[in-house]
């Protein structure tokens, strides 16, 4: 991760890297990611907090299909060799960013993200009224041979009148701060997979 990122996002609240996980890698993430929905194995993303374990705080979770309509599953340790390569590269991120920025970054989420044709994730921020450990936000992207005009980006709101659109090209990164950056997912034409986490502070 080049020196020139961690500075981007310390100054604007967001940086790219246009090549993060190497070809194998991105494949083997997006077959996974495939063979989870061909099984129906995901489920459909909720709004709010669930309890994945005793620690964490159990709120009402409700689906809102005018807020979201993307599937999701969470990624757990010893899944797969393909996850694990993933999350022992974010390991290594987290603590970059605790290094440069003493974040103080304790751990990391994530979960692999489908959306099918037509599928969105209307405006929003990541970090919960009533929990604030989400800091960072990472999204990666799976999809080869992505074209522009298919839709799908990624939108960021930088301010009330700037926004940027980022197309959901394979192996890249986008980081950003989760309690600031307003950010949509625009609807595709064709599948759009990805890796969506955060790197959480104590």
């Amino acid at each position: 991760m080049p020196d020139e990122l961690i500075n981007h996002l310390v100054e604007h609240g967001w940086a790219r890297q246009a090549i993060f996980l190497g070809t194998d890698l991105t494949l083997a993430l997006a077959a996974e990611c495939r063979g989870l929905s061909d099984q129906k194995l995901l489920r459909i993303a909720k709004t709010g907090r669930v309890a994945k374990s005793d620690t964490h705080v159990q709120t009402q979770a409700k689906t809102e299909a005018q807020f979201r309509s993307d599937q999701i599953s969470w990624l757990t340790a010893g899944q797969s060799l393909a996850c694990d390569q993933y999350l022992l590269l974010m390991e290594s991120l987290r603590q970059r960013l605790n290094r440069d920025l003493f974040l103080g970054l304790d751990d990391y989420e994530s979960h692999f993200a489908f959306y099918a044709p037509g599928a969105f994730y209307a405006q929003h921020r990541d970090r919960f009224q009533d929990d604030d450990r989400r800091t960072i936000s990472v999204v990666i992207y799976l999809n080869q041979d992505w074209q522009t005009e298919q839709g799908g980006a990624l939108r960021l709101h930088l301010n009330e009148s700037e926004s940027l659109d980022i197309a959901p090209e394979a192996s890249s990164m986008i980081l950003f701060l989760s309690a600031s950056m307003l950010h949509e997912v625009l609807p595709a034409t064709r599948d759009r997979l990805s890796l969506a986490g955060w790197f959480r502070r104590r």
